[in-house]
C-alpha cells in the first residue's frame, strides 16, 4: 500500500486535533478520483484510526475543489484496477471500508460524483459546504454502484429521488440536497471544516462507550433492511462486472467528464 501517485506527495492527508482524525483525499488536480491507491490508503488510515485511543471521531473530506470524483476513469480505462479494489476481502460486501466503531462525519467541500457520492453515504452523517454537489452518474460511466449506493441512498433521499439520480445522472445542489435529507447542514464554505470540528467536539466530549453503544444499536437496527440489499447490489455489481470491458469507458472518457463539467456548471450558476 502506498499513500502517493508517483511522485506527486501524499494522495491522502491525516491530522490529528484533539480526538478528532481528519482525513483529507488529496488530488485535487484530479478532483479526488479513486485510483487502486487511494483506495487502499483510505481503507488503511480509516483502520488505523478507529484502532487508535487518541481518536474518538473521526472527519472525511476532500482537497478544494471537490469532495471525490468517484473512480478515476483514466486508470477505470486503462486496467480496471480501481473496480476491481470495490471489493476486496478486508471489507464486507457493500462497505467501502471496514466498518468501524467510531463516528465518521463527511464534510463535503465540493462535488461528490459516483464513487464519492457512495463514499459520503457510508459516513454517519454529512455536513456540506455551499459548493457541494451530489450526483449518481454509474450509468454515464457504464459501471454499477458496488459500495451500497441501491440501498444508502434511497434510505437517505427517498426512493423516487434516488432513482431520479441514478437514472439521470444529474447533479444537485447543495440546497436540494439538504431539502431532501442527504446532509444535514449547509455552511459557507469557509466554515465547512470549522461546523465539522465544533459537532466533532460535541461528540468527544460525550461517554464514548456510549456514543460506540448507540452507534452500533443504529446499524444493527438497520441491518435487516440493509444486509440484503447490499447482497443483491453485490450480486448484480459481480455479474456486470463480469462481461465489463474497460476500453468502453476510455472510449467514452471525455464525453462523460465533458457533460459532467457542464451541468455542474449549470447547476452552480443556475
Amino acid at each position: 500500500m502506498t499513500n502517493a501517485d508517483n511522485s506527486m506527495g501524499p494522495i491522502l492527508l491525516t491530522e490529528q486535533r484533539g480526538g478528532v482524525r481528519i482525513l483529507t483525499l488529496n488530488r485535487p488536480a484530479a478532483r479526488n478520483a479513486l485510483t487502486s491507491s487511494l483506495i487502499e490508503a483510505l481503507r488503511h488510515e480509516l483502520t488505523a484510526a478507529d484502532d487508535d485511543a487518541r481518536v474518538d471521531v473521526i472527519i472525511l473530506t476532500g482537497a478544494d475543489p471537490a469532495f471525490c470524483a468517484g473512480l478515476d476513469l483514466r486508470e477505470l480505462g486503462a486496467t480496471g484496477d480501481n473496480a476491481a479494489r470495490i471489493a476486496a476481502a478486508e471489507v464486507p460486501v457493500g462497505h467501502p471500508w471496514r466498518p468501524l466503531s467510531k463516528p465518521v462525519i463527511g464534510a463535503v467541500n465540493g462535488a461528490a460524483i459516483t464513487g464519492g457520492l457512495e463514499l459520503a453515504l457510508a459516513c454517519d452523517f454529512l455536513i456540506a459546504s455551499e459548493r457541494a454537489r451530489f450526483a449518481d452518474t454509474h450509468a454515464r460511466v457504464g459501471v454499477l454502484p458496488g459500495w451500497g449506493l441501491t440501498s444508502r441512498l434511497p434510505a437517505a433521499v427517498g426512493r423516487g429521488f434516488a432513482r431520479r439520480m441514478s437514472l439521470s445522472g444529474d447533479f444537485v445542489d447543495a440546497a436540494t440536497a439538504l431539502r431532501i435529507g442527504l446532509v444535514t447542514e449547509v455552511v459557507a464554505h469557509d466554515q465547512l471544516l470549522p461546523t465539522a470540528m465544533e459537532v466533532a467536539v460535541s461528540v468527544v466530549g460525550n461517554d464514548q462507550n456510549g456514543v460506540r453503544t448507540l452507534l452500533e444499536s443504529y446499524r444493527l437496527a438497520e441491518a435487516h433492511l440493509v444486509d440484503p440489499a447490499l447482497d443483491v447490489e453485490d450480486a448484480t455489481s459481480r455479474a456486470w462486472m463480469a462481461q465489463f470491458d474497460p476500453s468502453q469507458v476510455a472510449d467514452r472518457r471525455n464525453a462523460v467528464i465533458d457533460r459532467g463539467r457542464a451541468q455542474n456548471q449549470s447547476v452552480r450558476h443556475g
